[in-house]
């Protein structure tokens, strides 16, 4: 595609976003959701870091950062406890 129409595409879909106004509350909704993710992905790579002394590893993928995002530390605990005991 010629780049003076991808221009001209993204030009017009900012001037109707401008016009008509983006719905802000769904955005800022998947925003939040993205942090809590990434906030649960840190605390597992330090749980990680500092779990190595006492033998402790959880791995960091999609399920266990959003459990350990959206519910804190008892989260966090609760993971580790799932793979201590039952793993």
């Amino acid at each position: 595609m010629d780049p003076f129409w991808v221009f001209t595409i993204v030009c017009g879909l900012i001037v109707l976003l401008l016009m008509i106004g983006a719905p802000l509350k769904p955005l800022r909704w998947i925003g939040q959701g993205a942090i809590k993710l990434v906030i649960g992905a840190l605390l597992l790579f330090f749980m990680n870091a500092f779990g190595t002394a006492i033998n402790l590893h959880v791995p960091i993928n999609l399920v266990t950062a959003s459990v350990s995002g959206f519910l804190g530390i008892p989260g966090l605990l609760a993971l580790v406890a799932i793979q201590k005991i039952i793993l």
